[in-house]
């Protein structure tokens, strides 16, 4: 059986104000014709499909446009992340056609969405983005204590009963799709937080007793045998198709292409993903910077500028040699000892304390034209408040 594996698309996501809207249909663009020239039996799409939970209409069209291509050429099954909602994003999942299957109920874990092939079944269970603050009492038996407040109690629940559906089926190949943080995986800070009680991964031993784990939650493709006992099950993160951050400018993006014998195992193969700008960032002084605009003037840009002072119309410059520069900096090559700034007090004349402010930040005094508009800029804030008190008063 051929799986694509994917997850992480977060419909609706900027990159630093960019829009990625029209990038994002490319990649389902490719999506689709790469599943027709694969003949891909299964599209496992392991959470976070939106951003948020109430997404824009545009991305709730893209989904939809892209399920209904999918649906006619492969069978899709989907499970929330904790971007997604999963009451919205499961709304109608019993009334899909067949093609398409939403594995949002918390309490169906242990139903899966059975696939055949020459080989026999092959059983889909969807673990969506379990919240222990709220699972850890649905999968507490009735009078029973909740479970333990942790990611890992309520993984291993939900683990548990795949496993006794999998035996019950006389231990049938099974792929298990899971929105979670496995220890040891390496994360970026375009992930939202998941730590409950101080701890926000569970450890890959938990997952156990099936021949596939399609992860999502990490933005970097990656294979997580290294932190499975025995190698087994075969577990990756796809990854994100688009970078979201700086911090992934490092990172391959791709989809997998999971074949998997009639035994369970697999063989495991990236597809890259189209990408259309390189993540980049240049530090040094503006000379230097605007130097680069050669090799990186078609790049997305994160520059960060030091000199002693601040340049004279610096972003006008980066943004001129940087088209897609998505954000610059000012860092003062000019060393202060922070520790020992004054203590602002109500006594301070206003237009001192936003001077001394600006020479910490630009590494010189403002000049003559800006102090006026400091002085200027404290006279209409004092006159605005005056006119605040006086209509309390009244």
């Amino acid at each position: 059986m051929k799986i694509l594996h994917t997850s992480d698309w977060h419909l609706g996501r900027t990159l630093h104000g960019e829009d990625l809207h029209e990038h994002q249909r490319t990649f389902h663009d490719f999506l689709v014709d790469l599943v027709k020239r694969e003949k891909v039996d299964v599209v496992a799409i392991a959470g976070d499909v939106y951003d948020r939970s109430i997404p824009p209409v545009a991305s709730v069209d893209l989904l939809n446009d892209t399920l209904t291509r999918l649906a006619d050429i492969t069978t899709v099954i989907l499970t929330p992340g904790n971007h997604d909602s999963a009451a919205r994003l499961g709304f109608g999942a019993k009334l899909m056609g067949r093609g398409v299957h939403i594995l949002s109920e918390t309490g169906g874990v242990e139903r899966p969405v059975t696939v055949a092939d020459e080989h026999g079944e092959v059983l889909f269970f969807g673990l969506p983005y379990l919240d222990p603050d709220i699972v850890r009492f649905a999968f507490a038996a009735e009078g029973e204590q909740p479970l333990a407040r942790s990611h890992e109690s309520v993984t291993r629940e939900a683990m548990d009963r795949v496993r006794r559906t999998v035996q019950q089926h006389g231990g049938a190949r099974s792929v298990v799709l899971a929105h979670t943080f496995v220890s040891g995986g390496e994360g970026s800070d375009s992930e939202r937080d998941l730590t409950i009680g101080g701890v926000d991964s569970v450890t890959g031993s938990v997952f156990a007793g099936v021949d596939y784990v399609a992860l999502g939650h990490l933005h970097g493709c990656q294979n997580m045998a290294g932190h499975i006992p025995d190698q087994r099950p075969a577990a990756w993160y796809s990854g994100s198709p688009l970078p979201f951050s700086f911090s992934e400018k490092n990172h391959r993006k791709a989809v997998l292409i999971v074949d998997m014998g009639a035994d369970g195992s697999v063989d495991v193969t990236p597809v890259p993903t189209p990408v259309p700008r390189r993540l980049i960032e240049l530090t040094g002084d503006l000379d230097t910077v605007l130097a680069q605009a050669g090799e990186h003037g078609d790049d997305w840009v994160f520059a960060t500028v030091q000199e002693p002072t601040r340049p004279p119309h610096m972003q006008e410059k980066l943004r001129r040699a940087f088209p897609h520069m998505l954000g610059c900096e000012f860092v003062s090559t000019v060393h202060r000892d922070r520790s020992t700034a004054p203590l602002v007090s109500e006594a301070m004349d206003a237009v001192a304390v936003v001077g001394e402010f600006y020479q910490q930040l630009a590494g010189a005094e403002p000049t003559h034209a800006q102090v006026e508009l400091i002085e200027q800029a404290v006279r209409d804030a004092r006159a605005a408040h005056d006119e605040n008190s006086q209509r309390a008063r009244a």
